[in-house]
């Protein structure tokens, strides 16, 4: 089957084509995971307490799952695994004498003998495989520094690989506007774009927000003004507005950014992650920009998969900065980032006095 995408692997299935060896991974870990669960309910079905082996990468045995591989089931077809988050990078927490390349290796020397009655599936849910664009096949591939693309190449030769992209706002606005009908509301694909995006096209959040919304309206419509008033913009859209602020040398705007993200020593180097993301991300629009690149081309090209609209939102908020700005704004971040890992300074006053000089730099 080699490299498919979901609707592809979910016709496959539906037809009752399985593959001995399954590669599932993507920035969508709500995907991989119904995927996943896809796979899993074509091979045993309701066997799983007799069918289904589950084991966490993290701890994988190379002599166990060779003996599992070779089981035969007597309550069902097929003989299920399950491999959660094998990482071919670091196999083991401890690689004290231990090879990485060496260890992977050894697994494929395991997988080269999957027998036909059972089927592997390793699935990515709590760590990226970082991937790039290619223009060839039109597909994202796995980059080839990556220790985990020979695992990959493995199972796109001998079964399947799918990776589950983040979803666009565009594709999600269809799920929201679909699954708002199904509980008896409505809303417009342009209202439901903006739940997207203010979720940052994150399944789980959209679905808390949607419950909240579906329970306010009661039936009737969906209205930018409940959004507005329901949904709140996480910390990263907070941030963009704070970055839109210093870009407009709005002082008092962008101190009412940093009073809505609520910093503290807790959440302050989540919170700076996000403030420092966000002006690369303009950084990144602005040097796309000097060179006459549009913001769709540019998110692929910075590797902003199914979240083109973060680009686009870079780009409006960076029109008025220089890429020498951005650059010096950067810097003060990063220096900033030093005495906050460094000494036990106050959180929110080391960003305020980084946005303070930002904001002179800005003029």
């Amino acid at each position: 089957m080699a490299v498919v995408n979901e609707k592809e692997l979910t016709a496959a299935l539906k037809k009752g084509e399985l593959s001995r060896i399954y590669y599932i991974f993507g920035g969508d870990t709500a995907g991989v995971e119904a995927v996943t669960r896809k796979i899993i309910n074509a091979a045993v079905g309701g066997n799983e307490d007799f069918a289904l082996t589950k084991l966490d990468g993290k701890k994988l045995d190379m002599s166990q799952l060779e003996e599992l591989v070779g089981q035969f089931n007597m309550m069902s077809e097929y003989n299920c695994i399950l491999i959660n988050d094998y990482n071919c990078e670091k196999p083991y927490e401890d690689m004290r004498g231990k090879s990485a390349d060496e260890v992977t290796k050894s697994l494929l020397a395991v997988l080269k003998n999957i027998p036909d009655q059972t089927v592997v599936i390793f699935n990515v849910t709590g760590f990226e495989v970082e991937v790039q664009w290619d223009y060839k096949t039109r597909r994202n591939v796995i980059k080839s520094k990556n220790k985990n693309k020979k695992l990959a190449d493995f199972a796109a030769k001998n079964g399947t690989l799918c990776e589950m992209p983040i979803k666009t706002s565009q594709e999600l606005a269809r799920i929201i506007t679909n699954k708002t009908a199904a509980r008896g509301g409505a809303i417009t694909l342009d209202n439901a774009r903006e739940i997207a995006e203010r979720c940052l096209c994150d399944e789980l959040t959209i679905e808390n927000e949607l419950d909240k919304l579906c329970a306010y309206a009661q039936g009737r419509e969906i209205t930018r003004e409940m959004i507005q008033e329901h949904v709140h913009q996480r910390n990263d859209m907070t941030a963009y507005e704070l970055a839109k602020a210093v870009a407009s040398l709005n002082a008092n705007a962008a101190f009412e950014a940093i009073d809505e993200m609520n910093i503290t020593k807790d959440n302050r180097m989540i919170v700076f992650h996000v403030i420092f993301s966000t002006f690369t991300d303009m950084y990144h629009a602005a040097c796309a920009r000097k060179k006459g690149i549009g913001y769709e081309q540019a998110a692929n090209d910075f590797g902003y998969y199914g979240r083109s609209f973060i680009m686009k939102n870079a780009y409006s908020y960076s029109s008025r900065m220089s890429v020498e700005k951005l650059r010096k704004c950067i810097i003060i971040l990063r220096d900033t980032a030093v005495r906050m890992n460094s000494t036990a300074c106050d959180p929110r006053y080391e960003i305020e006095q980084a946005v303070t000089r930002m904001l002179k730099e800005s003029k």
